[in-house]
């Protein structure tokens, strides 16, 4: 940073920075307050201890988001097992541009949502949360060095001597404030390495996704190109914006991404697409813990359970014949 003015404190970004000031505040409390705790217990305080402030901060906001995601993440579900109905509804009125068609269309469209309580904004909420913490992420560790210089005004729990301390920080031989261009050879690889590790969760994650999440009858094209473009084009623009962070927002970002893979697997492996290819594997792991809890229990197998009413059955049918037996009108009292 060769400027004596922070740049993201003028102009637009200023004025949504400003707006941003009190998550950017409570950031820097919980970071302090885990690199205190860490320091408590010996670590150094120059050092590693701020690093793992860094990845502890992360966990903190994933803990928090987790019962949004939760409740999204079902809705998600549930749209995706819709995507044929929604595929019928769409062709129904297709080349049906007037009012009325449009009107019907979209009060069919809504009462499938409602009566499949799915909601198609709904994986776009923990986005809405997790982006502006990652700004004000950005934020706050890109005004560090200059706060460290007396250049700006304290942040939160980042005083001048705390951005001190912080700034000198060093780890795998990179700053924490080192960006690409301005590390050295040994910087550049390893800020490299960790740029390549968000690429690979990224693409790892999609990919898992489309090929044991994704219902094969599903039907819909446009969702399919929309998860080949996310495969390829995400991970890329990850490596044009990591060579311009510093090394710590790139902390944030490796160990943010790591924890979106571990809960997408999470999710395919719990709540798969109804009809994908992880829902028959779920489907095929329930019914055997099914029969390891019977089993435990003493009590008949699935596969005993339904031999016993296909026999019960037959000699049902010996005894009464195959004629089913009418249900009989009560007669009203008089």
């Amino acid at each position: 940073m060769n400027t004596d003015q922070f740049l993201l404190d003028s102009g637009f970004w200023g004025w949504l920075y400003k707006i941003l000031t009190p998550v950017e505040w409570l950031m820097t409390q919980i970071m302090d307050i885990f690199h205190n705790l860490l320091v408590a217990i010996g670590m150094n305080p120059i050092g590693f201890s701020w690093v793992l402030s860094i990845i502890f901060l992360v966990l903190v906001v994933h803990a928090c988001i987790f019962p949004i995601y939760y409740k999204q993440m079902l809705s998600m579900r549930n749209m995706q097992a819709i995507q044929p109905k929604m595929q019928r509804i769409q062709n129904k009125y297709k080349g049906k541009t007037d009012q009325a068609s449009k009107e019907a269309m979209s009060r069919e469209m809504m009462k499938l949502y409602q009566d499949n309580n799915a909601n198609p904004a709904g994986s776009c909420l923990p986005m809405l949360v997790q982006g502006p913490v990652f700004m004000c992420m950005f934020y706050t560790l890109s005004a560090i060095p200059y706060i460290a210089e007396g250049k700006r005004d304290a942040l939160g729990a980042f005083d001048v001597e705390t951005a001190q301390q912080f700034s000198q920080t060093t780890v795998f031989g990179v700053n924490v404030t080192d960006t690409f261009n301005s590390s050295a050879t040994h910087g550049k690889i390893i800020i490299g390495i960790f740029v390549f590790l968000m690429c690979a969760c990224m693409w790892f994650m999609q990919y898992n996704n489309m090929k044991r999440n994704m219902a094969p009858n599903a039907g819909n094209k446009q969702a399919e190109t929309m998860q080949k473009m996310m495969l390829w084009v995400f991970p890329v623009m990850y490596i044009f914006s990591g060579v311009v962070m510093p090394f710590a927002v790139l902390v944030y970002w490796l160990t943010n991404n790591i924890c979106n893979l571990l809960r997408s697997m999470w999710q395919v492996y719990a709540f798969p697409t109804p009809g994908s290819p992880a829902a028959e594997a779920k489907k095929i792991r329930d019914h055997k813990h099914e029969n390891e809890k019977r089993a435990r229990a003493g009590e008949p197998s699935l596969e005993e359970e339904a031999l016993i009413k296909a026999k019960e059955e037959a000699e049902r049918k010996q005894v009464q014949g195959y004629q089913r037996q009418q249900p009989q009108r009560k007669r009203k009292k008089k």
